[in-house]
């Protein structure tokens, strides 16, 4: 509970409360960063391919053996583990929700509470301070120069002064000065409910990997279409059963689709969610820790990220100007809007509130106007904020200006307290300003800084430094966290307005000071306008715009609610060492992915090969559907699920789909025609049965594929190595025990055609690693420096 507010509404009374609350009138909303558990079950269970696949299975039961149905269990054990895995991210995603939901402040019977968002009440009278996320539409009842921010509804970036009687909106925010509302509409009859929704809503981020894997399916299907029914014409006319022809064509259609791709991607994406939130990250979209590992440019503010975001009061220092009520108008100043930011809450922990002070005017801090002011009857007026703001035009003063710097270049925090014999007029600075005294604060640089930011220097990811600070300031506290080579700190005011030039400038320069929340978020954007992938971090409700325009957003969770809001990630403990653990995390699923693509897309290209080739020939297809699913599981389904969950340090490199194609079609073209070969041998070969000629295919196909197996995983670490071995030792096993064998209809060609194909693939075998390594160096001319 906090102090009873100095204003004199009073709000509701428990029993006024307890009455909306019968009537339903709550701003209870369902609201969630997941996908619900129907629609968790439907992406997973109605796909594409599960309906293809769905189809062939009820064929194959109809016209075809049921041990050739084993696919079906493959099928479904897939499509289990991505729903479960999404499952439990959700659970993981909805508990850490909570500890970052936005909260409101009420008065109700002369006394401030803070409340969950879902507990305000139709009539509730809520407080507001700078940086609070508003959770109702409501009736401005005070305002103390109150500002909200609407961008996320209106798009408009510059805030709107409110005065009694006017509307706020759900979704909007506080960006300076103070006010009451009464809330006209809560829950769903809230305008902007849907809106606010929206921005913590369940939607993946589009990214490279997901586009990538999305534009690969969409040419494996065209593929598919076309290609299958010419194989079920053709097998029709090889002059074999209908059974037969039916299952044949089943089988090549079932090869052809890379049905564990997605929901492998999925379940990465799904189990790094629950990764992080054992560290207390919360992931507010699916894919964000794949956009930070590709992040190229991470902009940092000093202030809550660098710094531990605790101000304390140093001193005054008196300037030539200064008298006997500095210290008494500091403490007016700060005792006036002690909560509305750190830095006044410091300097009102300091210094007490003097008696007989009356305010009759004020203007309240904002990051854009970087001062606040108040007017007090036979005390003038006094001003405090950024001394190159105050003494700006008319009233520049070098020498203080030079003091000012002289502090600012040890890592100090320094602000102006100055006064003027002239009234506040709106918010614009008075005449005849005169600097008074210097008002010196510190901060603690975090401990954790300095191995972070050496992290990413390592990993090759610029720093820019963005602060609304003195420049000096934020260049010397940056040299303390231990970031190199920062150069010459730049004033914000003198950047020019220019996208390109602009993106310039930012390319040259580290540290930037004095920044305005509009001009970090074109400097967001003009980075973006070179092609890179920029990340923003920030606690304060200066820096919500450029969070929302970065491709990743990172807010801190001891932040503003707005900030958190739009973020798509949020640090619920404030840690800044948490952030190399969650680019590792993307760059493990990105990696992995991209493994696991390789071996999907491999078996596409060498089964759609064998399948066109078949067709022409008018041959019966060489394998049957359970001898596609042995092939597929030791060769792809066992080793990609584990892969797609493996430890990996690689980093980012874009271009996801050309390194794909590039590997899966000459591999996979050389392996199909290796297996056709192998057929052709086996077809040729006197006195062999079908399963014999099917048994020689089939022993390529998987020899061949656990080669490629070899290549995809390495360099070979041991459980890499371990990885490949347990799969050569489930195929021993399989043609070894006679029932598993004559399960899956094998038997071994004779001695000659054995000879045969081994020389076949040890020949395919020297093509894939000449191609391999063709590929390699093609990747390698390919990727920046």
């Amino acid at each position: 509970m906090e102090p009873k507010s100095n204003n004199p509404i009073n709000g509701l009374t428990e029993a006024e409360v307890r009455e909306r609350m019968q009537r339903g009138k709550v701003n209870a909303v369902k609201e969630t960063t997941s996908r619900s558990y129907a629609e968790i079950i439907r992406s997973n269970v109605f796909t594409l391919f599960n309906a293809i696949l769905g189809a062939l299975l009820v064929v194959i039961l109809l016209f075809g053996s049921i041990r050739d149905a084993l696919f079906g269990l493959v099928l479904v054990a897939n499509t289990l583990i991505g729903t479960i895995q999404e499952v439990r991210a959700k659970w993981t995603l909805d508990r850490l929700s909570l500890l970052s939901a936005p909260k409101a402040r009420v008065i109700r019977d002369g006394k401030s509470f803070e409340i969950a968002m879902s507990d305000v009440v139709l009539d509730d009278v809520l407080e507001l301070r700078p940086g609070d996320q508003i959770v109702v539409d409501g009736i401005v009842l005070h305002s103390q120069n109150l500002e909200v921010d609407e961008s996320l509804l209106t798009g408009e970036s510059l805030p709107v002064t409110k005065a009694p009687g006017d509307t706020v909106l759900s979704g909007s925010f506080v960006v300076a000065g103070t006010g009451l509302i009464k809330a006209n509409r809560v829950g769903t009859d809230a305008y902007a409910r849907k809106l606010a929704a929206e921005a913590r809503y369940f939607s993946p981020v589009r990214s490279e990997l997901q586009n990538g894997i999305n534009t690969i399916l969409r040419y494996v299907t065209w593929i598919i279409i076309p290609t299958s029914l010419v194989l079920l014409v053709s097998q029709l006319q090889a002059h074999i059963s209908f059974s037969a022809a039916v299952t044949g064509s089943a089988a090549g259609i079932i090869g052809m689709i890379p049905q564990g791709l997605v929901l492998l991607t999925s379940a990465a994406f799904a189990v790094s969610i629950i990764s992080l939130g054992h560290r207390n990250v919360l992931v507010q979209q699916l894919p964000a820790v794949e956009v930070l590992a590709r992040v190229d440019v991470l902009c940092l503010d000093k202030t809550g990220t660098i710094t531990e975001g605790i101000l304390s009061f140093s001193r005054l220092e008196l300037l030539d100007n200064g008298n006997d009520e500095a210290c008494q108008a500091l403490g007016a100043l700060a005792a006036e809007a002690a909560y509305q930011n750190p830095t006044l809450g410091a300097i009102a922990a300091a210094i007490p509130a003097p008696g007989g002070w009356q305010e009759v005017g004020s203007v309240s801090f904002s990051s854009a106007r970087k001062w606040s002011g108040a007017s007090f009857t036979g005390h003038g007026t006094w001003l405090l904020g950024a001394p190159e703001v105050l003494l700006s035009g008319a009233n520049v003063d070098e020498s203080v200006l030079n003091r000012v710097n002289a502090l600012a270049g040890t890592g100090l925090r320094v602000l102006l307290l100055a006064k003027s014999s002239e009234a506040l007029e709106d918010e614009k600075l008075p005449d005849n300003i005169k600097p008074v005294a210097l008002v010196v604060l510190e901060e603690k640089v975090r401990p954790d800084a300095a191995a972070t930011l050496r992290y990413f220097d390592d990993q090759g990811v610029a720093i820019k430094i963005i602060s609304g600070d003195n420049p000096s300031t934020v260049a010397t506290v940056a040299s303390r966290a231990g970031l190199n080579n920062i150069g010459e700190p730049v004033d914000a005011r003198q950047l020019p307005s220019d996208i390109a030039e602009l993106a310039r400038v930012l390319n040259e320069r580290v540290i930037f000071g004095r920044v305005t929340p509009q001009q970090k978020q074109q400097m967001v954007k003009a980075l973006q306008s070179k092609g890179h992938v920029v990340g923003m971090t920030g606690d304060g409700v200066n820096d919500v715009l450029a969070l929302k325009d970065a491709d990743l957003g990172i807010a801190m969770g001891s932040g503003a609610p707005a900030t958190k809001s739009v973020a798509e990630i949020v640090l619920l403990d404030g840690k800044f060492s948490t952030l190399p653990g969650v680019v590792a995390e993307g760059r493990r699923v990105i990696a992995n992915i991209e493994r696991v693509a390789n071996l999907f897309l491999t078996k596409t290209v060498y089964v759609t090969l064998i399948t066109i080739a078949i067709a022409l020939l008018l041959w019966p297809f060489p394998f049957l559907p359970r001898q596609l699913t042995l092939i597929d599981a030791i060769t792809i389904g066992i080793p990609a699920f584990v892969l797609s969950f493996a430890p990996s340090k690689q980093r980012y490199r874009p271009g996801f789909i050309n390194r794909v194609l590039h590997f899966a079609i000459p591999i996979g073209l050389t392996v199909g025609l290796t297996a056709l070969i192998s057929y052709t041998l086996a077809r040729l070969s006197p006195g062999l049965s079908t399963a014999q000629m099917q048994t020689a295919a089939t022993l390529t196909l998987i020899i061949l594929g656990l080669w490629v197996l070899t290549i995809v995983v390495r360099p070979l670490t041991f459980w890499r190595a371990m990885l490949v071995a347990s799969m050569v030792a489930a195929l021993a096993v399989v043609l070894i025990v006679p029932a598993i064998r004559t399960f899956l209809a094998l038997e071994f060609p004779s001695t000659q055609v054995l000879y045969q194909i081994s020389a076949g693939i040890i020949a395919a075998g020297f093509l894939m690693e000449v191609e391999w390594r063709l590929v390699g160096e093609w990747i390698k001319q390919k990727s920046p420096s």
